[in-house]
C-alpha cells in the first residue's frame, strides 16, 4: 500500500482510508472479514463520524473489531463531529461530549483523529480551541482536522487553536473536480473558472494539510457513480476501460490512480463494503498515470482546457 506524510506530522498513513458510513447494515461477520481484509492490505486507516447510522457504525465497527484479534495500535480511528438535527454546532460543551459518545460507541480510550465536521456559521474559535485543549491534554485525541472547510474558514480556527490542521476533507474525484478548474480556467469567463472554494487546493498544499477525498466515484451532490454510467460519461469510460487494460487493471483502479497522481498530498476515502471493489481501489495505488494519460481523463470528464 502506498503510503503519504498525514499534513505537517511525522506519521505516515496510508494513501487510501477506509470510510465507515455504510457498515451500519453488514452482517458481524462479514464486517470482521471485510477489517481484517483492510487491515491485511495495509488499509489500517478507519473514517467515521457520528452521525453515520446516527452513531451505530461506531458501534457496529467496536464489536466486530474485538473479533478480528486485532490490536487498538495496528489501527488508526478519525470520526467527525458538528453536524446536528437541523444545525451544526462546534461550541466547547458539544465537541466534548460528542467526543465522549464518539469513544464510548468505538470502545476506545482515544482517537487518533478527529475532525470538525461541515463549517458552523456560529463558531467560536475561542471555544474550538479550549476544546481542542482539553481533549489533547486529557489523551482523548492525538489529531485534529477539519472537513468541507475553505482556507478563510481554516485560517479563523488557525487564530485561536494551538495544534496544527491536519486534514481537510473534501469532494474530489474525476467527475468532481472543481478544484483543479477554477485554476487552470483563471480569469475566464467559463463556469469552471468560478471559483467555489477559495483555492483551496493550493492552499492546502501551501500548508501542508492533507486532502482526504470523500466520495471519489461520484459526480455532483450524490448524483451517482460516474464510472459505468455510460448515459452521462461515454467517452470517459470508455477511455477509463482502455487504460485499464494498459495497467491490467479496472476503470475503478484508474480512477483511484487519477485521483492518486495529484501532488496535493491526498488521501482517498473508500466507503465500499465490498471486498472485491476495495481490491480494485488498492490496485489503483500501485500504478502512476502519465501526466498526458491524467489529463486527458480531466478532459474527457467534460473539462476544458483553455
Amino acid at each position: 500500500m502506498k503510503n503519504i506524510m498525514l499534513g505537517k506530522s511525522d506519521n505516515k498513513v496510508p494513501a487510501v482510508a477506509v470510510g465507515c458510513m455504510r457498515i451500519g447494515d453488514m452482517e458481524e461477520k462479514d464486517l470482521v472479514n471485510h477489517l481484517n481484509y483492510c487491515v491485511e492490505q495495509g488499509l489500517n486507516f478507519f473514517d467515521h463520524a457520528d452521525i453515520y447510522g446516527g452513531g451505530n457504525c461506531e458501534k457496529v465497527f467496536a464489536k466486530a473489531f474485538k473479533e478480528t484479534g486485532l490490536n487498538r495500535e495496528d489501527i488508526i480511528l478519525q470520526s467527525k463531529c458538528g453536524i446536528r438535527k437541523g444545525m451544526y454546532d462546534f461550541s466547547k460543551e458539544y465537541i466534548l461530549k460528542s467526543v465522549d459518545g464518539i469513544l464510548s460507541r468505538l470502545d476506545t480510550d482515544y482517537l487518533d483523529m478527529l475532525v470538525l465536521h461541515r463549517p458552523d456559521a456560529l463558531v467560536e474559535p475561542e471555544e474550538v480551541a479550549e476544546a481542542f485543549d482539553i481533549l489533547q491534554n486529557s489523551g482523548k485525541v492525538k489529531n485534529f482536522g477539519v472537513s468541507n472547510h475553505r482556507p478563510m474558514q481554516i485560517e479563523l480556527l488557525k487564530q485561536y487553536v494551538k495544534q496544527d490542521i491536519l486534514v481537510n476533507q473534501l469532494q474530489f474525484g474525476v467527475c468532481h473536480s472543481n478544484m483543479i478548474a477554477s485554476g487552470i480556467e483563471a480569469n475566464m469567463l467559463t463556469d469552471g473558472a468560478i471559483d467555489r472554494d477559495g483555492s483551496v487546493i493550493d492552499y492546502c498544499r501551501i500548508n501542508k494539510i492533507t486532502i482526504q477525498a470523500w466520495s471519489p466515484f461520484l459526480y455532483g451532490f450524490f448524483k451517482g457513480a460516474f464510472i459505468d454510467d455510460r448515459k452521462a460519461f461515454p467517452e470517459l469510460n470508455d477511455l477509463l476501460k482502455e487504460l485499464s487494460k494498459k495497467y491490467d487493471a479496472t476503470p475503478t483502479a484508474v480512477a483511484t490512480a487519477w485521483v492518486l497522481r495529484h501532488p496535493a498530498n491526498i488521501q482517498m476515502i473508500a466507503g465500499t463494503t465490498n471486498t472485491d471493489r476495495m481490491a480494485e481501489i488498492v490496485k489503483g495505488t500501485q500504478f502512476e498515470l502519465t501526466r498526458e494519460e491524467w489529463y486527458k481523463i480531466y478532459l474527457f470528464a467534460g473539462h476544458i482546457l483553455p
